[in-house]
């Protein structure tokens, strides 16, 4: 769906945004009009009518677009998690929910993803370091796109601590982008 399909919203109060592609946080003030470009992963991308600027609005500020806020993400209870050993694949689960807010594709198929370690924890617990790229080195939205996979992370069973580190090398290239990632963007 285009922008222009999209209707007018006005924010129904005050939000703090994250402007597009600086990764700066900017207020919203209520009665602002704003379009939704995309929805993915709990997050919300909107354009500033005013200012033809484009911005995050996370999940928690969902109410102020009309919205209802979608629960904390989880790992899937279909399968069968219930606290028992952790399993990589709830970790990988939990990547493809984070998204680039210009790009509706998630960033594991997107092949931001380098690296994933899972390290026990004396105590127990597990801690989880992932090293990932951006799509370009100027893009302000890094560290946003890092708390976002830390914070989903964290919300699996077993891990107890979660480092996302935004790295340069190799640089990223759209070889790395998944079959499916490619069909979302239509290059195949």
């Amino acid at each position: 769906m285009s922008s222009s399909d999209s209707p007018v919203i006005s924010l129904s109060r005050d939000i703090e945004a994250i402007q597009i592609p600086s990764g700066l946080t900017k207020k919203l003030e209520k009665g602002t009009p704003v379009i939704i470009t995309q929805a993915l992963g709990g997050t919300y991308t909107v354009v500033v009518e005013h200012s033809a600027g484009l911005f995050r609005v996370l999940a928690q500020d969902a109410d102020a677009l009309g919205k209802t806020p979608a629960p904390e993400a989880t790992p899937d209870a279909s399968s069968g998690k219930t606290g028992g050993p952790l399993k990589e694949d709830d970790i990988w689960a939990q990547l493809k929910t984070c998204y680039d807010p210009e790009i509706p594709v998630n960033i594991v198929d997107l092949g931001l993803i380098y690296s994933m370690e899972i390290k026990p924890q004396e105590g127990g617990g597990n801690l989880v370091e992932v090293k990932m790229t951006l799509t370009a080195p100027g893009c302000g939205m890094g560290p946003s796109i890092a708390s976002d996979a830390q914070r989903k992370i964290l919300t699996v069973p077993g891990v107890t601590d979660a480092q996302v580190d935004v790295v340069w090398d190799p640089p990223w290239s759209a070889d790395r982008i998944s079959q499916d990632g490619k069909v979302k963007l239509g290059m195949v």
